[in-house]
């Protein structure tokens, strides 16, 4: 009998950020996810950015959260070792409307206690970025740069350290309010008061608490716990991913100016980690996992991004990827509305996160933090306390980075772990020690993106042509799985089916 205090549904960005907020006070929680990572859905498929928070209506949760996020995010990365560059952004024009756009949005940023933001002529904006396209900007100094599904990972981890457990591949069907206490002693629950039977394609848990962060399923989800529908519209964007010798000729994100509506089309945006990553094109799309590209978008994708950075160039893409926006709207003018955190008293003891789109990387801490308090002031008018921990403890230490160290490092890193002499990865330059770590992760996540996604390898160039094969070879020896047992990255991802040829002369 699985018996909790929390359960969260969803493993993206909010749910292990909850999850780690959680993990600071004597709560027994899960976090239940129903693919094989965290991280798969769309906080990893997005631009990276830190938003500062000039596009979003003053006064709404997206606003404050945003801007909460953006100003305390150094001393989170720092906390969790995620990579991170405040560069500062530029937002350029090229007509007098767009400058009317650009000077609306300044204002409404400084109005949500975004600083240091400031028009620039052509002369500095082509200082701060020369091959930024327009004909003036913006720069907003508090925009940065980082890797989302790095950060949901050490997120994550940092919750898994403190005392939250996740189980992946865990698809929640089912929630059901137990009926009084007779049912509960005849469970053989001891827990007084509201509970719930929560149950996945893999059996089923009892918990005092259910938060919904379920991303692209949060409506689903919350019509489960009892929350009416909330109307959405979903809208695809496609992304270019160029390699690092593009990556040598931007420093600093180039967005166009905000349309009418406080929305961005196509920009250019260099990753923490040396690439760009161009897009998005935004179109509507029906379907939560949609991730399929669209020719004729990559094709007007192309022609924007050059608009944005003056290098754009064929020869530098090496990979593709689409996002999702579930965005909250209203029902006849389809206009976006606000993130929104649920509750209701005839559910109590639930939470439900619903819209939680861009800037949601951005503001995942100042919602779980929101979240729980929810949590903590409902159990607190019935009379309880929930204690906080003397021992939580908020550093996360990441993989160390062989392409990060000097010379005389990596020399002293060999001779205390000869594993890191030998390069797994040429093109990002990742070692055996590095894959060893991955394998042996601490959430126990065993999928070739898994490894993928924590150190870099098959990202480069040759997107895993040199090395995915000796990954998948240690995988197995450390594993002690057979071939057929590993994933790509979802269930019936299979990498193999079985051999192509037989071992030995006569054997199948």
């Amino acid at each position: 009998m699985e018996q909790y205090d929390v359960v969260v549904i969803g493993a993206g960005v909010v749910g292990c950020a909850i999850a780690r907020e959680l993990s600071r006070y004597a709560l027994k929680t899960l976090v239940l996810e129903k693919e094989l990572d965290v991280a798969t859905g769309n906080s990893s498929r997005n631009t990276g950015m830190l938003h500062a928070g000039f596009t979003y209506k003053l006064g709404t949760l997206r606003a404050q959260c945003s801007v909460e996020g953006n100003q305390e995010f150094d001393q989170v990365s720092s906390d969790l070792g995620v990579p991170f560059k405040r560069t500062g952004k530029l937002v350029v024009g090229f007509t007098d409307h767009d400058r009317q756009n650009i000077l609306r949005f300044k204002a409404n940023g400084e109005a949500n206690g975004v600083r240091g933001i400031r028009m620039v002529d052509p002369d500095e904006m082509h200082r701060i970025e020369p091959n930024a396209g327009g004909n003036f900007a913006m720069y907003v100094p508090a925009s940065g740069i980082l890797d989302p599904m790095q950060y949901t990972i050490a997120l994550a981890e940092n919750a898994c350290k403190n005392g939250a457990r996740f189980s992946f591949g865990s698809r929640v069907i089912g929630i059901r309010a137990l009926e009084g206490e007779e049912e509960k002693k005849a469970l053989g629950l001891e827990e007084k008061g509201r509970m719930y039977q929560v149950t996945t394609d893999r059996g089923m848990v009892y918990t005092r608490w259910v938060i919904n962060s379920a991303g692209a399923y949060a409506v689903k989800i919350g019509q489960l716990m009892g929350y009416p529908v909330v109307p959405q519209i979903g809208t695809k964007g496609e992304y270019y991913i160029l390699d690092k010798k593009a990556g040598a000729f931007l420093k600093t994100p180039v967005y166009p100016a905000p349309n009418d509506r406080g929305g961005f089309v196509t920009h250019a945006t260099p990753t923490v980690d040396g690439n760009i990553l161009v897009g998005p094109d935004w179109y509507t799309t029906t379907g939560p996992e949609d991730y399929a590209n669209q020719k004729q978008s990559l094709d007007r994708l192309f022609l924007d991004g050059q608009k944005m950075f003056k290098k754009m160039q064929r020869k530098y893409f090496i990979r593709n990827f689409v996002g999702i926006r579930w965005r909250n709207c209203d029902p006849v003018t389809k206009e976006p509305l606000d993130f929104r955190i649920m509750t209701d008293k005839n559910i109590p003891h639930t939470v439900s996160l619903v819209g939680i789109e861009s800037p949601g990387v951005t503001a995942a801490l100042p919602l779980a933090r929101r979240t729980v308090d929810i949590v903590l002031g409902e159990t607190d008018n019935e009379g309880k306390k929930i204690l906080k921990k003397t021992d939580f403890d908020p550093v996360r230490k990441p993989i160390r980075r062989f392409s990060e160290m000097t010379l005389e490092e990596k020399q002293e890193a060999i001779r205390e772990n000869p594993d890191y002499g030998q390069v797994f990865c040429r093109c990002e330059n990742v070692s055996r020690a590095e894959i060893l770590q991955a394998i042996h992760n601490p959430l126990g996540v065993h999928t070739l993106t898994g490894i993928k996604n924590r150190t870099r390898s098959m990202m480069g160039r040759c997107q895993g042509g040199y090395c995915q094969t000796r990954i998948t070879q240690l995988m197995e020896q450390e594993l002690g799985v057979e071939p057929e047992d590993l994933r790509y990255q979802r269930e019936g991802g299979w990498l193999f089916t079985g051999k192509v040829r037989p071992d030995k002369q006569g054997e199948e």
